[in-house]
C-alpha cells in the first residue's frame, strides 16, 4: 500500500491543482464580465455626445449647462456657445488644480444658479485631463458632472469629423461658439430637425 501513497498523493494534487485552475479561470471571466459592464455603464452615465449636444443647443434645451474649464483667457477668445467658464488653469501653460475652494465654489455657485440641470464639462481636447481631473475634484465635494465626448479643439477645428455628412453643409460650427466673457446665446435657426438628443438613450 505503502508504495501507491506517493501515486495516491500525486493524484490528489493534480485535481487539486485543476480544480484550482478551473475555478481561476470562471473566476476570471466572471471579473472580465463585470469589468466590462462596469466599464460601459460608467462610460453611458459620464460621457456626453457632441452631436446630441449640439442638436440640443440648436433646439434650445434648457437641462443642461456647460462648464469650460479653460482658462479665463481661452475662454474670452472663444468658447462653446452657452457655456460658462471655472478655469482650472490660470494661464494656457499654468494649471490651478491646487486651488480647490475656488473651482469647487465655482461648481456649488453654478448648481445654485441653475437647479436640476445636468452639468457637462469639457476641456481642450479629447486628450486632456483637466476635465477628468477637475470631475474627481468636486466629486470629493459632492459634486458629481458629466463630460464631453470631445474637447474644445474637436468642437471648433474638427467639426466635420463628429456630426454625420449630410449635416455638413447644413451646420456652421461658427453658429455654435461665442467670444468674450459671457456665455452668449445661440440664434440660428436649425438647419435639420431630426438627428440625436442627449434624452434619447439609443439616438447617438
Amino acid at each position: 500500500m505503502k508504495k501507491y501513497i506517493p501515486i495516491i498523493t500525486s493524484a490528489a494534487v493534480a485535481l487539486l491543482v485543476s480544480a484550482i485552475a478551473i475555478g481561476l479561470y470562471h473566476y476570471s471571466q466572471n471579473t472580465d464580465a463585470q469589468r466590462i459592464s462596469e466599464f460601459y455603464h460608467t462610460e453611458v452615465a459620464t460621457l456626453v455626445s457632441p452631436h446630441g449636444l449640439r442638436k440640443d443647443i440648436a433646439k434650445g434645451e434648457q437641462d443642461f449647462v456647460l462648464v469650460d474649464v479653460r482658462s479665463q483667457e481661452e475662454y474670452e477668445e472663444e468658447h462653446i456657445i452657452g457655456a460658462v467658464n471655472v478655469p482650472a488653469y490660470v494661464d494656457p501653460d499654468t494649471s490651478a488644480y491646487g486651488d480647490v475652494e475656488r473651482i469647487v465654489k465655482g461648481f456649488e455657485d453654478i448648481m445654485s444658479e441653475y437647479p436640476n440641470r445636468d452639468i457637462i464639462i469639457y476641456c481642450y481636447s479629447t486628450a486632456c485631463m483637466s476635465g477628468r481631473k477637475v470631475g474627481k475634484m468636486i466629486s470629493d465635494h459632492g459634486i458629481y458632472v458629466k463630460e464631453l465626448g470631445i474637447g474644445w479643439n474637436e468642437w471648433r477645428y474638427d467639426w466635420n469629423a463628429w456630426n454625420h455628412p449630410h449635416e455638413w453643409d447644413v451646420t456652421d460650427v461658427r453658429d455654435y461658439i461665442a467670444s468674450g466673457d459671457q456665455p452668449g446665446v445661440y440664434s440660428a435657426l436649425p438647419g435639420i430637425d431630426e438627428g440625436c438628443s442627449l434624452s434619447a438613450e439609443f439616438d447617438c
